[in-house]
C-alpha cells in the first residue's frame, strides 16, 4: 500500500528565553535589552513513523508528550528542526472547533469563511450548504449572528463545518468532545465513514475508548520521544502502566507503624483491571501491613489525572469514626455503584491515616493507574457515592 505520510528522525526544538530575577542588576539588565538567557526545549526528539494511505492512526500520551506539536509539523504551522517529513495527498487539519469564525456574522456567513479557511471552494460550500446546517442542527438560527449562539450551537455548527471536508489526510486534536453525547456520538460516526470512504486519519485525544474505537495502530508518546507503537489495545495497557510513578513513600525510610503494600483495582465480573467504564461498578482492595497498633486509623486513596489535578478522594475516615488496626496484614474493600471519572488516565495515591486528625503513617505516590473510558451516562461529574468494608486476613 502507498504512504501518505513519513516522519523520518523528525526533531522540534524551541528556544525558551527566560528573563533574569527581578534584583536592581536584573532590572538594569532588562532596560538594556540582555536580560534574558536562551535554552532549549526539545518538544520532540528524533521520531519515524509512516501513515498508509487509508490508514487511521491513533497518538496517545500525557499533556506535554509531543502530541499536538506532531500534528503542527504535519499542518505546516511550524517547521521540524531536523529530520523529513513527506506528505502525499490534500491534508486538512481540525485543531480547534470554529476555528474562524467572526462573532457578528451570521451562522450561514461564518459557514463559507470558516470553509474557505478550511480549504474549500465556494462551490464546494454552496453545494453542501443544506448538509451541514442539518448535520449541526442549527437550521432555526442560522441567519443569526453566532455571538447569540450557545456554545453547544458554536462547537456544533464548527464541527459539522469541518465534516464536510474531502481531504485525503485528515487531522484530528481532541474535536470529538464536543456537544452533548448523542452529537459526540453522530460525530464519531460522520469520522468513520470519512475513514471508510478512504480518507486516512491521523487522531489525538485523551479519549481512549474513542482512540481504540476509530484507530488501527496508536503510538504512545512520552517526553517528546515514541515510547510505543502498535495495536490499540497494546498501546493503552502500556500507556496506562507507564502513567504510574515508580511507587514512591514520602517518608524517610525506616520501621513505620503501618504501611501501603498493594493496592488493586476489579471490573464488575471481579477481575483485576485497569481499565473501566463511566457509570459502571469499580472495586478497590487495599492491603496494608500494621507493626504497631493504630487507633482510629483510616484509609485513603486519592484520584489524579494527567495534569496533575486531584480528580476525587475516597476514604474510610468520612465522617471521622476509623478503625481500630491491629498487628499484622490487613485489607480494606472500596466499592462504588457508578464511576465518576470522566475518561482518561489516573494516578492513585494511597495513604494510612488518622481518621479526623492530621496524621499520616504512610503515603504512597502514584502506586497505581487507571484509565477509564466512555460508558454510559453519569449523574455528575462528582457523583460518585463510595462504600467500604474491613477484609479479614486470608479474605
Amino acid at each position: 500500500m502507498s504512504t501518505a505520510l513519513h516522519f523520518d528522525s523528525v526533531s522540534k526544538r524551541y528556544r525558551i528565553r527566560r528573563a533574569h530575577h527581578s534584583t536592581a542588576p536584573g532590572l538594569i539588565k532588562r532596560l538594556r535589552g540582555s536580560a534574558t538567557e536562551e535554552t532549549d526545549f526539545w518538544a520532540i526528539r528524533d521520531i519515524s513513523f509512516q501513515v498508509v494511505r487509508g490508514e487511521s492512526l491513533g497518538i496517545i500520551g500525557h499533556n506535554g508528550a509531543g502530541k499536538s506539536t506532531i500534528l503542527k509539523l504535519l499542518s505546516n504551522i511550524t517547521a521540524p528542526s531536523r529530520g523529513q517529513i513527506t506528505i502525499h495527498g490534500r491534508i486538512s487539519a481540525l485543531l480547534e472547533v470554529g476555528s474562524g469564525f467572526h462573532p457578528e456574522l451570521t451562522g450561514r456567513e461564518n459557514i463559507f469563511l470558516s470553509g474557505s479557511i478550511l480549504g474549500m471552494r465556494r462551490a464546494e460550500i454552496m453545494k453542501k450548504l443544506e448538509s451541514i446546517v442539518e448535520f449541526a442542527g442549527v437550521q432555526p438560527f442560522i441567519d443569526v449572528p453566532v455571538k447569540r449562539f450557545s456554545s453547544g450551537m458554536y462547537v456544533r455548527l464548527g464541527f459539522s463545518i469541518a465534516a464536510h471536508l474531502d481531504p485525503d489526510i485528515l487531522l484530528l486534536d481532541e474535536v470529538l468532545a464536543v456537544g452533548d453525547r448523542a452529537f459526540q456520538e453522530k460525530c464519531k460516526q460522520r469520522i468513520e465513514e470519512m475513514h471508510r470512504q478512504g480518507t486516512t486519519l491521523v487522531f489525538i485525544s485523551h479519549d481512549l475508548k474513542a482512540v481504540q474505537r476509530i484507530c488501527q495502530r496508536v503510538l504512545l508518546l512520552k517526553r517528546g520521544e515514541l515510547m510505543a507503537e502498535g495495536s490499540p489495545h497494546d498501546v493503552i495497557q502500556k500507556y496506562t502502566v507507564a502513567a504510574s510513578f515508580q511507587r514512591h513513600n514520602q517518608f524517610a525510610e525506616g520501621p513505620r507503624h503501618a504501611e501501603i503494600t498493594d493496592v488493586a483495582f476489579f471490573n464488575p465480573a471481579g477481575n483485576r483491571s485497569t481499565g473501566f467504564l463511566t457509570g459502571y461498578p469499580l472495586q478497590v482492595r487495599v492491603d496494608y501491613f500494621v507493626r504497631d497498633p493504630i487507633y482510629n486509623g483510616a484509609i485513603s486513596l486519592f484520584f489524579y489525572s494527567m495534569d496533575g489535578s486531584m480528580a476525587a478522594q475516597w476514604t474510610t475516615g468520612l465522617d471521622g469514626h476509623g478503625i481500630d488496626m491491629r498487628e499484622g496484614p490487613a485489607a480494606v474493600k472500596f466499592w462504588c455503584a457508578e464511576l465518576g471519572l470522566q475518561p482518561g488516565v489516573y494516578q492513585i495515591d494511597a495513604c494510612i491515616e488518622r481518621a479526623g486528625a492530621p496524621e499520616t503513617f504512610d503515603w504512597q505516590r502514584g502506586c497505581s493507574s487507571i484509565h477509564v473510558d466512555v460508558g454510559k451516562e453519569i449523574r455528575g461529574n462528582f457523583y460518585m457515592p463510595h462504600d467500604w468494608e474491613d477484609v479479614r486476613p486470608g479474605e
